[in-house]
C-alpha cells in the first residue's frame, strides 16, 4: 500500500489501538473462531479474508461486540486508557458504539434508518453523541452528504430513494461523521456493480487517510483487500493460518490455502 500509509492522528495512543488476545468462539462442537490475537494500531487498515464458512464473519462480530465470545480479550484504547470490551457493561459497550466505533454493514439497510430522510440519518449519529443545534446538525449533514458525494439538494430523500451504491455512501457518512477512532466494516462493497465498488472504494480510501482511520474490514475480494488494508489475516476453519503485509501475502503466500486463494482455486 505504498500510496496509503496509516496515518496517526494526534490522539493516537503510544501502543495498539486494539489488542487482541486468544479470542475464540464456539457454537455447540463447530468452531466460529479460534485462539485469534492480533494488535491494531492507530490508522492502520487490517484486512480478514477467506472463503465462507472460514470464520471472518464470526470474528468480527467478536470483535464488534455483536456476538459474545467463549473466551479472550479484546482490549481497547479508550479515552481513560485500556479496557477489555468483553468484559464491559452493555451500556459501556453501546455508548462506545455510538462514540469511538462505527460498524459498516454489507447491507446498508441494516446501518440506515430507511424511513427518515438522509439528513437525518446523518442527525442522528451527531445527537447521539450529545449534538443539539439543528441548524449546526443540518450544516453538518450537508458537508457530508458531499463528502460522500451524494447531491446536497437530496438531504431531504429517504434512503429508499436512493440506490444501492448511494445507500452504502450514506451509510458510510453516517458512521463517520463523529469521527471514530476504530471502523469495522462487513463485505462494504459486496453486492455492488463493479464502476461502482471502483467509486466506492476510492472513497473509502481518501477517507481512511484523511481521517487516520484505524480499520477492520472483512472481504472475500482479494483485490479489495490489496486497495485498502496494510496488514491481512487469512482464516480457514475458525484460525488465522497466514498473517501478514498485505503485499507480501497476495504476492508471495506461504500457506498452501493461501496460494489456493491468490490463485483463485477457491471460489470465495
Amino acid at each position: 500500500m505504498k500510496d496509503m500509509q496509516p496515518h496517526t492522528p494526534a490522539h493516537a495512543p503510544d501502543g495498539p489501538l486494539l489488542r487482541v488476545e486468544g479470542l475464540s468462539k464456539h457454537y455447540g462442537a463447530r468452531i466460529g473462531c479460534a485462539d485469534v490475537s492480533f494488535d491494531l494500531w492507530p490508522g492502520e487498515v487490517l484486512g480478514i479474508v477467506g472463503e465462507s464458512g472460514s470464520g471472518k464473519s464470526t470474528l468480527l462480530s467478536c470483535l464488534a461486540g455483536h456476538l459474545t465470545p467463549d473466551a479472550g480479550q479484546v482490549i481497547f484504547e479508550t479515552r481513560g486508557g485500556p479496557r477489555d470490551t468483553v468484559q464491559m457493561a452493555e451500556p459501556e459497550r453501546r455508548l462506545l458504539g455510538r462514540t469511538d466505533w462505527a460498524f459498516v454493514h454489507q447491507n446498508p439497510r441494516d446501518g440506515l434508518r430507511m424511513g427518515v430522510s438522509a439528513g437525518g440519518n446523518v442527525g442522528e449519529r451527531l445527537m447521539a453523541v450529545g449534538a443539539r443545534n439543528y441548524g449546526a446538525i443540518r450544516e453538518t449533514a450537508t458537508d457530508w452528504l458531499g463528502r460522500v458525494e451524494i447531491d446536497a439538494a437530496r438531504i431531504d430523500d429517504r434512503p429508499r430513494q436512493f440506490s444501492g451504491g448511494m445507500q452504502q455512501r450514506l451509510q458510510i457518512a453516517r458512521n463517520l461523521v463523529t469521527g471514530p477512532r476504530l471502523v469495522f466494516m462487513d463485505e462494504p462493497t459486496g453486492g455492488l456493480d463493479v464502476s461502482v465498488q471502483a467509486r466506492l472504494l476510492d472513497l473509502l480510501r481518501g477517507l481512511v487517510r484523511d481521517m487516520g482511520l484505524a480499520v477492520i474490514i472483512v472481504t472475500h475480494d482479494l483485490a479489495v483487500a490489496r486497495l485498502l488494508a496494510h496488514r491481512l489475516m487469512v482464516m480457514k476453519d475458525g484460525r488465522v493460518i497466514e498473517h501478514g503485509l498485505t503485499d507480501q501475502v497476495l504476492d508471495d503466500p506461504q500457506a498452501a490455502y493461501t496460494q489456493l486463494l491468490v490463485s483463485s482455486v477457491l471460489q470465495v
